[in-house]
């Protein structure tokens, strides 16, 4: 958002959303469709993880940026365009206003207290509660692997 969020002199834009009182410390952005194309790098995600954003509500994303956002401990949430226009709405209308994920339920809840229900891949819901990336994963089975290795040696020496 570095282009419209300041201007040419580093600035900040006062007429930007992210820049203003109630938004400024958002952790949930409500988006717009195929959020994130053209953002295939992992630091698009950073820079919005450094932001504070842990969750992005949008009808659809880019699908590079919404794997690259999986993998990097951020949710991505697809609710239907006319719902996502409905909580912009909500939220502009009375700022300050909250919204909440809750990923165990697959829920977001507007301000109006409706929920929508939202789906999530299995693994990559599990993978978020419990806060792994690949490594957390696989070493959540080093055991196994360990056991496997020194088995498979014992049986063919002549690879290792």
């Amino acid at each position: 958002f570095h282009d419209i969020r300041y201007d040419a002199d580093g600035n900040e834009r006062p007429d930007f959303v992210l820049n203003q009182a109630p938004y400024r410390k958002a952790r949930i952005l409500v988006a717009g469709a195929n959020f994130g194309c053209g953002s295939s790098r992992e630091a698009a995600v950073y820079a919005l993880f450094d932001f504070g954003i842990r969750a992005v509500i949008a009808p659809s994303f880019g699908d590079i940026h919404y794997g690259n956002e999986l993998q990097n401990g951020m949710l991505p949430v697809v609710l239907a365009d006319a719902t996502c226009r409905t909580l912009r709405r909500q939220l502009r209308d009375e700022p300050g206003a909250k919204i909440s994920v809750d990923l165990a339920a697959q829920t977001v809840t507007g301000p109006d207290g409706t929920a929508y229900r939202f789906e999530i891949d299995p693994n990559h819901k599990e993978r978020l509660l419990k806060g792994l990336d690949d490594i957390g994963l696989v070493m959540q089975n080093i055991e196994a692997i360990e056991a496997f290795e020194k088995r498979h040696h014992g049986e063919l020496p002549w690879l290792a």
